[in-house]
């Protein structure tokens, strides 16, 4: 019952976020809390300790898409500038090698791609806080890696769910680039 209430959570979680609703923050953290006792009972050590995170990622995200700048207005979609994608995807590195020595050690069962799925979905984590077109590349990059993942755990609605994603990861990059302020991009309502 947890797996699904994660696969419903989730996919309602992203499809506000490709609609630009700040409900995607309250939404999102409750399939946190769903995911956190899907993974800690699949021994996918870092993808539970994830969702921790995620859940304070959470809170300051829906803080960012609520407050006004300096100007009064509110953060609005755009591009991540050089320095923003490339701290984004140098952090993955690192993240990613600790991540594997820590999980090895404590006996996860996919080191490695766990790692690697949750640096990449920090990174991602990050840009979609400060509303960066990018961050649907790197939640594209996981969602590839997570669903063989769950298949060869056995989390198959959990694998469904993150086919779910990725091809909402695809709209939200399309509907993302059509917001106003984005080179090329038309006005779309956005919420």
């Amino acid at each position: 019952m947890t797996e699904w209430l994660g696969f419903v959570t989730g996919a309602i979680c992203v499809w506000l976020t490709v609609r630009t609703n700040v409900w995607t923050f309250p939404v999102g953290i409750a399939n946190n809390g769903f995911f956190l006792v899907v993974f800690g009972t699949a021994g996918l050590y870092a993808d539970a300790g994830l969702q921790v995170v995620f859940l304070a990622l959470g809170a300051h995200g829906w803080w960012q898409w609520l407050r006004r700048d300096t100007a009064g207005g509110r953060l609005e979609v755009r591009r991540g500038g050089p320095r923003a994608i490339g701290v984004a995807i140098a952090a993955v590195v690192p993240a990613t090698a600790l991540l594997t020595w820590l999980l090895t050690a404590v006996h996860d069962t996919a080191p490695f791609w766990d790692a690697l799925t949750t640096a990449l979905s920090l990174a991602a984590q990050w840009l979609l806080n400060t509303k960066r077109i990018e961050t649907w590349y790197l939640w594209m990059a996981a969602d590839l890696i997570y669903i063989p993942l769950y298949v060869a755990k056995g989390l198959y609605p959990t694998a469904a769910v993150y086919v779910l994603f990725l091809g909402l990861c695809g709209y939200g990059l399309r509907t993302w680039r059509r917001t106003p302020g984005h080179p090329g991009g038309v006005a779309v309502a956005v919420a």
